[in-house]
Order: structure tokens, then sequence, then C-alpha cells
């Protein structure tokens, strides 16, 4: 599922849709970073709060310079 499609300018679900796909194993993988295909920002705030979201709740990893979130593994959290 590209969030806002080739320019960001698409309708992406909303981040509490989002993590409900998240939460039913529907999506699996995150791959940040994107910003519409010639780097702009004019999409909607849904795909800014998703990437917020993912980048809180999720550890990043980087292959072949592009970074990817596991969302089958949320980060540890501590109990302190």
């Amino acid at each position: 599922m590209a969030l806002g499609g080739f320019n960001g300018t698409d309708a992406a679900p909303s981040l509490s849709q989002f993590e409900q796909y998240v939460r039913s194993g529907r999506i699996h993988y995150f791959i940040g970073g994107g910003t519409g295909a010639n780097g702009g920002s004019s999409g909607s705030s849904d795909s800014s709060q998703i990437s917020t979201w993912v980048a809180a709740h999720y550890s990043s990893t980087t292959v072949d310079g592009v970074t990817v979130y596991d969302l089958t593994k949320a980060k540890a959290t501590s109990t302190s």
C-alpha cells in the first residue's frame, strides 16, 4: 500500500485505520522515508502521522540505504 500514492496527494488510511491493519496482521513491513516521487511533501497529514507513529513504536533497520520497519515486532518498552 502506498501512503499518499505516487506524489503524496492520494487518499491514505487514517492513523487509526493503519494501526488496526497492523494489529490484525494485514501489514507486516513499513518502508520509511517516502515523500512522493519528486521528493515533495504536498500530501495529507495522514501519511506523516503514520510515519511518526511507526518510528515511535517499531525499530528500524537499513537495507541498501532504505529504512525498513518490521511491524510484527514492537519496540521494547522500559518499565522503570
